[in-house]
């Protein structure tokens, strides 16, 4: 098995450089479903032979915590559900946190959330999994997701987060900064999400240490 032969897609470029510490492929896809498609499909362009969505996600089981690990058993848009596969989901540490819930767009408020979960029984939620999916099943190759709960599910989200990513996957301070300057009682949400992401990320680093080269013989 060859390098080549797992490839991540991510939303963030932060994501991309932790998940780059494995040594294999990575494209970040800016943190939308359309994004995420074609960094999955320049992967497949490339010799990937199985796709992994990894890097952050949104709690919408309130018992998953920032910094908790999910690996779904499946991938659900509402209309369609894709399984994940078993193999490659057991390389990266198992099964853990039920359904993951591909959204269109970020789901902001506490209701939001645990309507979307009562709805589609997802556990966790985020942007890029449901392409990743898609693009697996349209080239018939596995796939897996791997993500960190950043935004739980007992949190609105403050403005700010919703214009912070720029169209590259980077976050865009302009935009944060003028968020802030009009609406400065964001800032105790700003911080607990920033305290947040800071553990989702050491949780995706420790398991990528976990991991180390053995998805290298997984397929």
């Amino acid at each position: 098995m060859s390098a080549l032969s797992v490839g991540f897609v991510t939303g963030l470029t932060a994501e991309a450089a932790i998940a780059r510490r494995m040594g294999m492929p990575v494209e970040a896809g800016g943190g939308t479903p359309e994004g995420a498609e074609r960094a999955a499909e320049r992967l497949v362009a490339v010799g990937v032979r199985s796709l992994i969505s990894f890097g952050l996600a949104g709690g919408l089981d309130p018992a998953l915590r920032p910094g908790d690990v999910v690996i779904p058993i499946a991938v659900t848009d509402g209309s369609d559900t894709y399984p994940t596969d078993k193999r490659l989901s057991d390389t990266l540490g198992g099964w853990f946190g039920g359904v993951l819930y591909a959204s269109p767009k970020i789901a902001v408020t506490v209701l939001e959330k645990a309507r979307l979960s009562a709805i589609t029984l997802g556990g966790s939620i985020d942007m890029e999994s449901g392409a990743v999916a898609r693009v697996a099943q349209r080239h018939g190759i596995p796939f897996a997701v791997l993500r960190a709960v950043c935004d739980p599910a007992d949190r609105n989200l403050p403005p700010a987060a919703l214009v912070a990513l720029s169209a590259k996957g980077r976050i865009a301070l302009a935009r944060v900064a003028i968020s802030i300057l009009f609406r400065p009682q964001q800032i105790p949400g700003l911080i607990a999400l920033a305290r947040d992401a800071s553990r989702a990320r050491r949780a995706l680093v420790g398991r990528v240490n976990q991991i180390g080269g053995s998805l290298r013989g997984v397929l």
